[in-house]
């Protein structure tokens, strides 16, 4: 496990989704739950993934078992923070959704088809779910369809097949004025422009009123081209976790 510096004492705790909080399209772990409380415990906590509002049920609110009073301290933002929901008076709130206009998915949709040809990109013979998910405020390509087990996901990524960033060179003349990033294994997730995860950051402290030098973002895409390394702009203490593991022992390590 890679070494980290000793994390300043912040008020709020940003994570990332899949790769950070619970593997791919996989439930968080009850040791996660736990942590996770602890932390509502102290300060802050957000939460910006790729996936929708759905996916977030299941992978993190079906599993976490915080009171009330700890769930007022947890934000959540589905899509790359196009959408944002907070907990109040015993309810899931939106407090802003940007969703895409018709006439935008069919751009998106059109070019995803036209950079498909331009590379000369053919679907795997096997495919689990949709390729291609409309999840209101965000667009998400899946290559092996949105239900892949994630074994398969985890040989698909990185390997020859594995040839999204040509898709996303072919797409960005197309689509200028979008967000195009690569998060996770298999997937491309596009919103409009401008809106990432270091607009849900910015969001955040506005809207909160925290100070982004009193933030820690940790994901495991902040990589060049990661759906994580918008956050940087900010200026945010970004810290790059492998997997889930680590992702817990740094938890652990800030709670002693």
């Amino acid at each position: 496990m890679a070494t980290h510096q000793p994390l300043p004492t912040p008020r709020m705790f940003v994570f990332d989704m899949d790769g950070t909080l619970a593997r791919s399209k996989t439930p968080m772990d009850g040791e996660m739950d736990a942590l996770l409380c602890q932390l509502l415990e102290r300060c802050q906590v957000a939460i910006i993934g790729g996936g929708w509002l759905p996916v977030f049920q299941w992978q993190v609110l079906d599993r976490l078992s915080a009171s009330p009073e700890q769930l007022v301290r947890l934000h959540l933002m589905p899509t790359s923070s196009a959408k944002y929901l907070h907990y109040d008076e015993g309810a899931w709130k939106e407090v802003y959704a940007l969703e895409l206009s018709k006439e935008e998915r069919a751009r998106i949709l059109q070019a995803f088809e036209d950079a498909f040809k331009q590379v000369g990109y053919t679907h795997p013979e096997t495919l689990y779910g949709d390729v291609i998910e409309d999840r209101g405020t965000q667009i998400t390509f899946s290559a092996l369809g949105q239900e892949a087990p994630i074994e398969l996901k985890d040989a698909w990524k990185g390997s020859a097949l594995d040839r999204r960033r040509e898709i996303v060179e072919a797409m960005q003349p197309l689509l200028p004025d979008f967000e195009i990033k690569i998060p996770g294994k298999t997937s491309i997730d596009i919103t409009r422009k401008g809106v990432d995860k270091g607009y849900g950051v910015q969001q955040l402290h506005e809207r909160l009123g925290v100070p982004i030098d009193h933030m820690i973002f940790v994901g495991d895409a902040l990589y060049e081209g990661g759906n994580d390394e918008p956050v940087k702009r900010t200026g945010i203490c970004a810290i790059a976790v492998k997997d889930v593991e680590e992702t817990k022992a740094l938890i652990r390590g800030w709670l002693r």
